[in-house]
């Protein structure tokens, strides 16, 4: 039985933070279509809030949303053979990763998860700590001009760059064939332009016929693609030439897969991208998210930065921060619960499919049936959570987190496709925000407005300009 994630979660004032609100009426065929494109988050009415699951046309698709976390445990887990990447979304995401962890399917993807696998373990994952937090505290510094004076720093943008520079290192070594910040500005123009449904998309156009709403994006991939080929090109001929000063990072690992019963070239490239161009992504908006939702609710914060300023002066050693910061993992978890960096899981029968839920209701899935897991909707739902719309972290501490229905919250997926870095996710959103909260406070301004809107992540439109100030030493 599923129960809403309540006990704590009482008293009133408790930050409701931007985001549509779920549609009274159904959208007609033109205006589904318009703002498909302007920000899909918009679709979704007050049934996908509030059902356990609905059936629907998405324009010529017949359309199963799925709230319900049995339902999605049927979907993602019991039966996942009989569900494939929905048509949509390989329109969306094939020409951008190929045949990367997070698009490929079938034996190229059951090669590919193998091959990656050893350096996520969560063992793995914590060896990376301590680089984590060195290059976090590097990029504190920079702040402390700004700080000096209450200046605005562009935390969005910000938070891409240091994610990006901790996958780097902890991955590649640091040795990505590419600036910092072109890198991470041209991943937000490639999701601008690439990442966005385009009409054509939703008639289920072949993938030839020219999409207009992604002019310009061919350039920006292939620009991506010859960062990867230099990237690769660079570490086979140091392996090649000093097979001793060779790191043994995941680019090696990667590369030393390059056989006939390993992974080709092409896969090693495609899986480069999708980690250095995608893996980075989803953790920065939910730090975003995070600094923005705690500036409204500043009796948390302080909860946070107690509990920081205690770990750290502990000695503690950064791979344990984890667990010991249980404030800080509560904001990070609630603010992937509102704003979930992959707002959509899509799927689609490949077979005819039966669910009998505990009720004794069979819902039939036909086959071809398009199946929407939605954490945007699932993580909002009426059903299962109590105040779902308003910024409560509470319901994630350890004595609350422990109700909620395994399936009800999925800020990584599930089921054999569940990220693989969700650890390494984890740990590295922790120290990032010790290092910064430690020494900095980032608070609102009129100017901070930002507004959900999905590109493959849940991104701010308008950024997320917040304000910057050093911390008081704490007592």
């Amino acid at each position: 039985m599923v129960h809403r994630n309540i006990g704590a979660l009482q008293g009133d004032g408790a930050f409701e933070p931007p985001a549509p609100v779920p549609r009274a009426r159904p959208l007609g065929k033109l205006e589904l279509i318009r703002t498909a494109l302007r920000n899909p988050l918009e679709l979704w009415g007050e049934e996908a809030h509030r059902l356990p699951h609905i059936e629907t046309m998405f324009l010529t698709q017949r359309t199963l949303i799925i709230n319900d976390p049995g339902l999605i445990r049927h979907v993602l887990v019991d039966n996942v053979a009989n569900y494939e990447m929905s048509e949509v979304r390989r329109l969306i995401l094939r020409p951008i990763l190929r045949d990367g962890l997070l698009t490929a399917e079938g034996p190229i993807w059951k090669r590919s998860r193998k091959a990656v696998a050893p350096v996520f373990t969560p063992r793995h994952a914590r060896g990376f700590a301590q680089q984590m937090r060195t290059v976090s505290e590097a990029f504190a510094a920079r702040y402390e001009h700004a700080a000096a004076s209450g200046g605005m720093v562009e935390i969005a943008g910000d938070m891409a760059d240091l994610t990006y520079e901790i996958l780097a290192e902890t991955l590649f070594s640091g040795e990505i064939a590419a600036d910092t910040k072109a890198f991470t500005d041209n991943v937000e123009r490639l999701l601008h332009r690439m990442g966005r449904v385009d009409p054509l998309d939703l008639l289920l156009a072949p993938p030839w016929v020219p999409r207009l709403t992604r002019i310009g994006g061919a350039r920006l991939l292939t620009n991506f693609r010859a960062i990867v080929a230099e990237t690769m090109a660079r570490r086979r001929r140091l392996i090649a030439e000093q097979p001793e000063a060779a790191p043994q990072d995941f680019l090696t690992l990667l590369l030393g897969l390059e056989r006939a019963d390993g992974l080709s070239a092409d896969e090693i490239a495609d899986n480069i991208l999708t980690f250095i161009g995608a893996g980075h992504e989803t953790t920065a908006r939910a730090l975003a998210w995070t600094l923005y939702l705690v500036a409204h609710a500043p009796d948390w914060r302080m909860k946070m930065e107690g509990e920081i300023d205690r770990v750290i002066a502990d000695g503690t050693d950064p791979v344990d921060w984890l667990e010991r910061m249980p404030h800080v993992r509560a904001a990070f978890e609630e603010a992937m619960r509102l704003y979930p960096p992959a707002p959509s899981i899509n799927r689609a029968a490949i077979e005819e499919d039966r669910w009998i839920a505990p009720s004794g209701e069979e819902l039939v899935i036909a086959k071809g049936v398009s199946v929407l897991v939605m954490p945007w909707t699932l993580h909002r739902h009426e059903l299962y959570w109590e105040e779902p719309r308003r910024f409560r972290p509470e319901r994630f501490m350890p004595e609350q987190r422990e109700r909620l229905h395994r399936f009800q919250y999925l800020p990584f997926g599930a089921g054999p496709r569940i990220c693989i870095g969700a650890t390494f996710a984890l740990q590295e959103a922790m120290i990032a925000l010790g290092c910064l909260m430690r020494r900095f406070r980032f608070d609102v301004t009129p100017q901070t407005k930002p507004w959900p809107v999905q590109r493959l992540t849940t991104q701010p439109r308008g950024g997320m300009p917040m304000r910057v100030s050093r911390r008081l030493s704490p007592a």
